[in-house]
């Protein structure tokens, strides 16, 4: 499944994409599940970020990995991929990009997961997006918008 969230905000695209650091991903973090920060090495490739999320009566821990990051003109960009993830998905992918849009900037959150049922896929799919339409009102107090 693919879930794709775009957000205008007026600063500029490199100022935003230095602002993407622990604190950020913190206030990123929806209300439910409430999740617990372990680790965060940063967004370079190779850099680790490790979650323990709290659903009330269990818990489960997420481990991603930066796989890929670059600054072409215009976009600064990086990917993190689920490396140990909640029992309930089989796969994680989730691309960050800052583009340049007029004077400001674009962030995208371009993700797609896979559970082990295409079933569950489709059950996951609203909670997934209500998880990352969460982050809009963040980047645009954030980032001025």
């Amino acid at each position: 499944m693919r879930i794709y969230i775009t957000t205008a905000v007026p600063q500029p695209y490199r100022e935003v994409a230095q602002k993407f650091d622990q604190s950020l991903f913190e206030a990123l973090s929806p209300p439910f599940p409430r999740a617990r920060l372990l680790r965060y090495d940063g967004n370079r490739p190779g850099d680790e970020v490790h979650v323990r999320l709290h659903f009330g009566f269990f818990r489960q821990t997420w481990h991603s990995l930066i796989t890929d990051a670059g600054a072409p003109p215009g976009l600064v960009y990086f990917v993190d991929e689920g490396r140990k993830l909640p029992f309930f998905l089989r796969h994680w992918r989730h691309r960050h990009e800052i583009r340049q849009h007029g004077t400001g900037s674009l962030v995208v959150d371009d993700i797609s997961f896979r559970s082990p049922f295409r079933l569950l896929d489709y059950l996951l799919y609203p909670l997934m997006y209500l998880q990352f339409a969460y982050r809009k009102p963040v980047y645009r107090r954030r980032f001025g918008g």
